[in-house]
This record gives C-alpha cells, sequence and structure tokens, in this order.
C-alpha cells in the first residue's frame, strides 16, 4: 500500500483510537467527577498526539476495517474451539494410543500481516495446535493429532480469516 493511500486511513484511525482508549480509560477508572474525566481526556490526547508524532496510527494498528465481520469470525471461532476441547478430551481418555503428533508446514493465503497473525493465533487457539513459526507465508504448526493438520489443510480457517479482509 502506497503512502498516500496509507493515509487517507488516517483519520477514520484516530477516531477509532480516540474512542478505543476513552472505553478502556472509562471502564478501568469507572469515574465521573469532572475534573478525573478532563485528566482522563487529556491523557487520552497525549498519547494521541505521541502516536501520531511516532507515525503508528494507520490500518494494522487500528483494524477497523475488520470490525463488521468479527463477530460472525468470533462465533465461528468459538464453536470450533468447543469442537477442538471436546477431540482433545477424548485423546486425553483414550490413553497415549490416541494420539499421533505432527509438526508440518501450512501454506497460507492471507495477503496481509494482520491476516497471517489471525490466522495463526486462531490455530493456536484451537485446542490441540499450535503455531509455532511464521515465515512469509508458510506456519509450522504443531498438532496433537494428524487429523487436526488435515483438517487445517482443507482450507476452512484460512478461507474465513481471508473474508475478515474482503
Amino acid at each position: 500500500m502506497t503512502e498516500k493511500n496509507n493515509r487517507s486511513f488516517v483519520p477514520s484511525h484516530k477516531l477509532s483510537l480516540l474512542l478505543t482508549l476513552a472505553l478502556f480509560w472509562w471502564i478501568n477508572s469507572n469515574y465521573s467527577n469532572p475534573l478525573l474525566l478532563s485528566l482522563g481526556a487529556a491523557s487520552i490526547m497525549l498519547v494521541l498526539y505521541i502516536a501520531q508524532k511516532m507515525d503508528v496510527i494507520d490500518q494494522e494498528s487500528q483494524p477497523i476495517h475488520l470490525s463488521a465481520k468479527l463477530p460472525s469470525y468470533i462465533v465461528w471461532l468459538a464453536k470450533e474451539v468447543v469442537l477442538s476441547n471436546i477431540s482433545v478430551v477424548k485423546h486425553i481418555w483414550s490413553g497415549n494410543s490416541g494420539i499421533s503428533p505432527t509438526l508440518t508446514t501450512i501454506d497460507t493465503r492471507q495477503c496481509t500481516d494482520i491476516s497471517k497473525v489471525i490466522y495463526a493465533n486462531s490455530i493456536t487457539l484451537t485446542p490441540g495446535t499450535v503455531a509455532i513459526d511464521l515465515i512469509d507465508d508458510q506456519l509450522t504448526v504443531h498438532a496433537l493429532d494428524k487429523a487436526d493438520i488435515d483438517t487445517l489443510k482443507t482450507g476452512e480457517m484460512d478461507s474465513r480469516v481471508r473474508e475478515l479482509e474482503n
């Protein structure tokens, strides 16, 4: 993405950062005293000023373009986590004979760095699988069972993460 295109995202990203910081500050403090509210607002403005001077407010630091599709992805991922938990429990109950640990490399079709990180973290959040390394478009994944690797290679999780970007 060119610098000119990146700059077009900045106002909405600044607003997103402002709202996120304000909500985070208010949730953690829960103050309604005017003096404390004004001090909180001043600290948020200082953080925004510093972040702008450091030139770190962009679509990767504030991925608001993911906001619309993220809730449905989180619901799908929660379902996968529950199913994987059940699978791991079954493997534990069946003893060592029920597992076939596998370490392999999986290709990812993600376009942006944030998508790659979401994909790797989604794999790690799913019990029984851990994303160990991410180099370019390849993830090194360890799984308790080879079937988990086969499921990842079908590409459903990969395509769902790609849908977040579109």
